[in-house]
């Protein structure tokens, strides 16, 4: 790692110089252009505050930046770049690529790169930006014939495959980085080789950082003692849970991930005992424990594996605090976490008792327990936990203060989560979830049920982009950090709840990420 560091130090500046050298009149387009090019390869992290810099000094002139530009590629790119880093820019600059009839324009379906690019570019849009759900109407269909028909570049064809199945806005970026350098070095032509090489050390300098950070998970995990101490009725998933958090990419969020991935292994020993194993007087009694929060409670004449449960979850909070204890803010953070581990113990009860009595309840109170229990609150205060170097009490307090953005996440992983294990809650007699509580509550068929969640689910999406454009009073890497959770949520749900059921996609996520080294 530490040769390959230094390889990537040296190469650094050469790539600065290539990202600001340009002198020409559109200079500023050109560097936005290839601000893509970084976030696309993985290697923003490196230029920050050039970033910064050349993206306010494009927002004053945006306008005549794209005067007469007509290329589609060139402003569905500059258009993705200022809504990523949180630019509120206005959507009309696509009309110009409509016709007399108020549609896009057919002659746009010559360009297959300029078609992705806005195809990509629609799925930034809020619930405000009509013209991009044209454009992603307009785009999807025709993007999913061009890959059919097997006319284009083999390399673009795997890119639009991609994209079609998650897009670069909603993917971990980890995960798009590693595509898009296989993607970019076929581009002969558009390939700037230094580029190209700083993007594979850095990206082989990450599989080996991961790799390190999960043998230590794998070792922390393994003395747990799961395996003896639990009946098998839990997900057994630490990789699984690792690659999650590679949401979280860049270097300096090591202990993110590590910390987030001990996270997941509370929520998910939580949930499987809930859902899974416990009686309803079980999880009383586990909900109460958590409650209590008495680290010194040994819990008498109470199962042995409710013991381990109750010990593991304080064990790993013991963790946290020798972490963060010394850290300003880490008490209040600490102790914020704490709590949010309490709400989702509390929902888990909550549903348990609806699954005893088979209760559908109304959608909207069924959405204000369960959207609890899917633990983005508790995930979202976890990682500002394991941040370093930021206030955490102020972030805490903002992230509170901000509904809409939470409700907006929970209610995108509640209801992914029901809708890809609707089947599976079906065989095993679970009535409790999302599809039931819409088809009771508006006397509608299953699949008009399942078709209302997806557009609420897309709804949701849009006011999420929203919430990112609003203006914020605390440094833009929390918000990222906010959102990266959402982008978990999409990798685990991306063709099936893989997080329950392993499947191809995390497998190969899991080889690219660890194995192909």
């Amino acid at each position: 790692m530490d040769s390959i560091g230094r390889e990537i130090e040296a190469l650094k500046p050469k790539v600065e110089d290539i990202f600001l050298s340009s002198s020409e009149v559109d200079s500023t387009k050109k560097n936005i252009l290839f601000i893509y090019l970084l976030v696309s390869l993985g290697l923003a992290y490196h230029f920050e505050a050039e970033i910064e810099e050349n993206l306010n000094e494009g927002f004053t002139k945006f306008e005549e930046m794209l005067s007469g530009e007509d290329d589609l590629y060139t402003v569905s790119i500059i258009f993705w770049v200022f809504r990523t880093y949180g630019y509120n820019v206005s959507s009309d600059v696509f009309r110009r690529f409509k016709g007399d009839d108020g549609k896009f324009k057919e002659c746009l379906k010559e360009d297959a790169k300029g078609i992705l690019s806005l195809y990509e570019a629609s799925h930034i849009g809020t619930m405000t930006d009509y013209i991009l759900d044209e454009a992603m109407s307009f785009t999807s269909s025709y993007l999913e014939q061009l890959v059919a028909s097997g006319t284009c570049q083999p390399h673009l064809s795997r890119s639009i495959q991609n994209a079609l199945g998650q897009p670069q806005h909603k993917n971990a970026e980890i995960l798009v980085a590693r595509e898009y350098i296989l993607f970019y070095e076929q581009e002969e032509e558009d390939c700037d080789k230094t580029l190209l090489m700083f993007a594979k050390l850095n990206f082989k300098f990450l599989q080996l950082l991961y790799l390190q950070e999960l043998k230590d998970l794998s070792k922390w995990y393994k003395e747990k003692d799961f395996e003896s101490k639990l009946p098998p009725y839990y997900r057994d998933r630490i990789v699984e849970m690792h690659v999650s958090a590679l949401a979280y990419f860049e270097p300096k969020y090591s202990r993110v991930r590590i910390m987030v991935a001990k996270l997941f292994a509370i929520q998910i020993v939580l949930d499987d005992t809930c859902d899974r194993y416990a009686s309803l007087r079980e999880v009383e009694i586990l909900a109460s424990a958590i409650e209590r929060w008495d680290l010194d409670d040994p819990m008498d004449g109470q199962p042995d594996y409710l013991k381990f449960v109750v010990k593991f979850i304080f064990d790993t909070f013991q963790e946290f605090e020798r972490e963060v204890e010394s850290e300003l803010g880490g008490s209040y953070s600490l102790k914020a976490t704490i709590d949010e581990c309490k709400r989702i113990t509390r929902a888990n009860l909550e549903l348990a008792k609806w699954a005893e009595a088979d209760h559908v309840p109304s959608f909207e109170e069924y959405l204000e327990v369960a959207g609890v229990e899917v633990a983005v609150d508790f995930t979202l205060a976890g990682v500002l936990l394991a941040m370093k170097d930021i206030s955490k009490k102020e972030a805490y307090e903002w992230l509170k203060s901000r509904d809409e953005l939470v409700i907006s996440m929970y209610t995108i992983t509640r209801i992914l989560n029901d809708l890809w294990g609707f089947e599976d809650d079906m065989n095993r007699g679970y009535v409790t979830n999302s599809i039931n509580c819409y088809k009771k509550q508006y006397g509608v068929t299953e699949e008009e049920a399942f078709n209302k969640l997806r557009q609420i689910n897309a709804d949701a999406n849009k006011m999420l982009n929203g919430e990112l454009l609003k203006p914020i009073n605390v440094p833009r890497e929390v918000l990222k950090a906010m959102f990266n959770c959402g982008r978990m949520t999409n990798v685990c749900y991306e063709i099936d709840d893989e997080f329950t059921r392993p499947g191809e996609k995390i497998k190969s996520h899991i080889t690219y990420m660890y194995l192909d080294l």
